[in-house]
């Protein structure tokens, strides 16, 4: 039997929170372009019940919904910094510590070309 998923039902408060201000600042933005739910749902291909969840910030929520609501209203970052890797300055510390520490293999050199 499939372990249920935890994340929906208790998230941590850091991605609650931030997943809410998400949510609010998406029907902020499709009241200020004098959309209906119904509407911005019709053009992102999306059911009204997952533009309305998505907006009431529910872990739940597909993110290809917030993503779709975002460039729905223009929202998106103009470049793809967005989880990008050669920011994670963290990420790369972690992964020069497993790079061997020998450029030498400890194999015999010769001159042989």
């Amino acid at each position: 039997m499939m372990q249920k998923n935890l994340l929906g039902a208790a998230p941590p408060y850091a991605v609650e929170n931030s997943i809410q201000t998400l949510g609010r600042n998406l029907r902020t933005a499709r009241l200020r372009r004098n959309m209906t739910i119904a509407e911005a749902a019709g053009r992102i291909g999306a059911g009204v019940r997952a533009v309305s969840d998505a907006e009431h910030g529910k872990a739940t929520t597909a993110v290809a919904v917030y993503f779709a609501l975002m460039w729905l209203y223009d929202l998106l970052p103009a470049s793809p910094g967005l989880a990008d890797p050669e920011t994670d300055a963290e990420g790369k510390q972690l992964a020069s510590l497993r790079e061997p520490k020998r450029a030498y293999s400890g194999k015999a050199l010769n001159n042989d070309f």
